[in-house]
């Protein structure tokens, strides 16, 4: 790929290049690329109003411009550092096509950020979660399903929505996601969920005339992909049913499937793997709240505590 656009020297016109690099070359998910595309919009912008067109001119200062701007603005350090992070690939990629001789933004130190802990239902507050949806409508029975596969397996929502048939092994206990980067894992699903994922397919999926032609595994009752922002509002709902206060999410409940795992005995690198985690250290988060949950229990049990 190097020197395709060498001749280039248009800011906009290499934060189009590149936003094209990442979506067909790097496949990233389309949430992904939209963040990229405000972070580098923004750097396009404040470039504009110092009548600065040319990415040879975007130096190590005019970066650390771009860094101050944003903590005027009132930008949390996380965004910060997210914004950093969009620039130092954005230069990356021009140094690698010729058109810049070094990177700007390698001098420039990365926010610090103090790292939270994910928040997670209790063992308690999941099995209501689990028991709210009725089974006497096709409409709970897809809901159950759904919810089950997604603690049992620890899924994004993106890629429980994205589910098709054929990526359940009903007979082995296993789904293959397409996760992020497009690549496929194979998780293990946990007997609970797959009955109700036998009740889902053999009495509401195979039944349905609208939905039995939809390679999808979860459909609306039109027979149409079931979308992250519908099963975000069913698990809220579902929540609110069940007593559930605090605030809820799809990813709560994969923080609450790794931590419980886990709090179990499971081996770390297999719930990385399980999670379709690239980096272990995003994985050993977890550790740290499960290590929570054993603190607890020894400062309520220990009589010298």
């Amino acid at each position: 790929m190097r020197g395709r656009y060498c001749r280039r020297v248009d800011l906009h016109g290499w934060i189009d290049a590149y936003l094209d690099h990442l979506r067909v070359e790097r496949a990233l998910a389309n949430n992904t690329l939209e963040a990229y595309a405000r972070d580098l919009g923004e750097l396009a912008r404040l470039a504009d109003e110092v009548s600065i067109s040319d990415v040879r001119l975007i130096d190590h200062g005019r970066v650390l411009d771009y860094v101050a701007t944003g903590y005027k603005q009132g930008k949390s350090a996380r965004s910060s550092a997210r914004q950093l992070s969009a620039l130092r690939g954005f230069f990356k990629f021009l140094v690698r096509e010729g058109a810049i001789d070094a990177n700007p933004t390698e001098l420039v130190d990365r926010p610090k950020l103090a790292r939270r802990l994910p928040r997670v239902l209790s063992h308690e507050e999941v099995l209501r979660l689990l028991a709210a949806p009725r089974l006497d409508t096709a409409r709970g029975v897809r809901d159950s399903a759904m919810i089950h596969l997604m603690y049992a397996s620890g899924l994004r929502v993106s890629e429980l929505c994205a589910l098709k048939l054929g990526d359940l092994d009903r007979k082995v206990g296993t789904v293959a996601p397409l996760g992020k980067g497009k690549k496929r894992r194979i998780v293990p699903v946990g007997q609970a969920a797959l009955e109700r994922l036998d009740l889902y397919i053999d009495q509401v999926r195979t039944n349905a005339s609208s939905q039995s032609s939809s390679p999808y595994l979860f459909v609306s009752p039109r027979g149409t992909r079931f979308t992250r922002q519908g099963f975000w509002k069913l698990l809220k709902a579902y929540a609110r049913k069940s007593g559930i206060l605090s605030p809820i999410s799809p990813h709560k409940l994969r923080h609450s499937f790794a931590t419980h795992l886990l709090r179990g005995g499971a081996d770390l690198r297999a719930v990385q793997v399980m999670l379709g985690h690239a980096d272990l250290g995003t994985t050993e988060i977890y550790t740290r709240v499960a290590h929570d949950h054993v603190r607890t229990a020894y400062d309520r049990a220990h009589p010298r505590a």
